[in-house]
């Protein structure tokens, strides 16, 4: 599968910024969004090559409906700077989205999407140099195309990216905005007393009580980006086994691929270093429906809410039980810690622990526990990624995928919904080049290298 070795050349750099003045303002950060590192999200889309348009237009499409959307998504528009205390703060003055034009010498079918180390980083989705948001658009050999964004996870979780995406695609097709984002950020004020739980403290960490950050890794232990898709059969098979005699409910296919993966991690942990005793495995919870808990009109402004309502809980088992114990022990686990952070109670106290931390900046405990005494990743569910609706008038996108090597000492892996079969999942996966080694070994009949093949783009041209 060749697809790497093409270039990428910029024709044109500009700034992109709303189309209406946007009245200058210091918008805060909540306590949930200070609790993010200062890390950039990459997510992009392919699109076979339209019948009718050139790519000049599309282009002049992408980027009208930008300025618009921006009218109403005005935080992308503006740049994160520190205020008196340290922390950082978001300035809203409209100084826009850097946004480059492309052309790359490769077919969309030649793409070697298996593997985004070689065609998607640095190549497809711009390194992000100022802002809050940057865009690329490639035009590609055969008149494909791939749109493709970076963001400052600090002020949008994926929840809220999706939200921009489908309502920049709405713009583009003069559709009226089907949702109209809220930064109600009291919405997620802390409480006065505060109180929170002290499982809190073995969950996020201050900054300085973090170790110091390892030596740069190398080898089998180096984190690399993978993507891959897993049929519905296989996991419907999974859930089968990942669910016990004695368990009233079944476990969900999110909880029974991330117990496969976390034995996969641990099995190549034996296999690499004897020394490694424990394995971590996070898991990303989104608090909007947790926070409004039965209350309709809170519901409805958290479903709007624009920014991060996340946490990461994680549990931690011996390498031994995870490898020697079954599917189904492993997946009772994962519900087991998921349902201490599924609760209004668990985020409203994650809001006042971040309140009695501050202005000392923290973040979750998993995100920098990587092999010191053993692996550790973590799971977020893309299931609500709106591939299908970031059509900006020339067709749905033949794959949309996050990536996002996010800089931690932990993988990251996150399953999304199949463009082509209903059912089936695309895997984006950061881990290290041992346990990837591992998996595709192991477990190649479940973990299938994304084709294009798979994706029917044989036909593109």
């Amino acid at each position: 599968m060749g697809g790497g070795d093409f270039t990428v050349t910029v024709s044109r750099k500009e700034v992109v910024a709303a189309v209406l003045p946007v009245q200058e303002y210091w918008l805060p950060l909540s306590n949930l969004d200070l609790l993010l590192p200062p890390v950039d999200v990459g997510v992009f889309f392919c699109y076979k090559k339209p019948h009718d348009l050139t790519f000049g237009s599309m282009i002049g499409v992408l980027k009208e409906a930008l300025a618009q959307a921006l009218v109403s998504y005005y935080p992308f528009g503006g740049e994160v700077l520190s205020n008196s205390a340290g922390e950082p703060e978001l300035l809203c003055n409209n100084r826009g989205v850097d946004f480059m034009e492309a052309y790359a010498d490769v077919q969309l079918q030649n793409l070697n999407l298996y593997n985004p180390d070689e065609s998607i980083e640095s190549k497809l989705v711009p390194k992000k140099k100022h802002g809050v948001l940057s865009v690329q658009v490639t035009e590609l050999k055969c008149g494909g195309v791939v749109v493709a964004c970076t963001f400052d996870h600090r002020i949008a979780d994926a929840y809220s990216a999706n939200m921009f995406l489908v309502s920049w695609a709405e713009m583009a097709q003069s559709k009226p905005l089907s949702v109209l984002p809220s930064f109600r950020r009291s919405l997620l004020n802390a409480r006065r007393p505060g109180s929170y739980d002290p499982s809190l403290d073995d969950m996020y960490v201050p900054m300085s009580a973090l170790p110091p950050p390892k030596a740069p890794q190398s080898g089998d232990d180096l984190l690399i980006n993978r993507l891959y898709y897993v049929t519905a059969e296989q996991l419907s098979l999974l859930q089968s086994l990942a669910t016990s005699k004695s368990s009233s409910c079944k476990r969900t296919k999110l909880e029974s691929l991330s117990a496969f993966l976390w034995k996969m991690v641990a099995k190549s942990a034996v296999t690499e270093n004897a020394n490694q005793k424990i394995c971590r495995m996070g898991t990303v919870v989104d608090g909007r429906k947790r926070l409004s808990s039965g209350d309709e009109v809170k519901a409805a402004m958290m479903a709007s809410y624009f920014g991060n309502v996340l946490s990461i809980p994680f549990g931690k088992k011996t390498i031994n039980e995870l490898k020697e114990k079954p599917l189904s022990w492993v997946a009772d686990a994962i519900h087991e810690y998921l349902e201490g952070a599924v609760t209004k109670e668990h985020f409203l106290g994650l809001i006042d622990w971040v309140e009695a931390h501050r202005p000392e900046p923290a973040l979750a405990k998993i995100y920098s526990s990587g092999s010191r005494d053993g692996p550790a990743f973590v799971v977020s569910s893309g299931q609500r990624f709106p591939a299908s609706r970031v059509d900006f008038g020339w067709g749905m996108p033949a794959l949309g995928s996050y990536h996002f090597p996010w800089g931690g000492e932990a993988g990251y892996v996150m399953p999304m919904p199949s463009p082509v079969r209903d059912g089936d999942w695309v895997v984006y996966m950061h881990l290290s080049v041992g346990q990837v080694e591992w998996i595709e070994t192991e477990a190649a009949h479940i973990f299938r290298p994304l084709s294009s093949e798979y994706l029917n783009l044989s036909n593109s041209d």
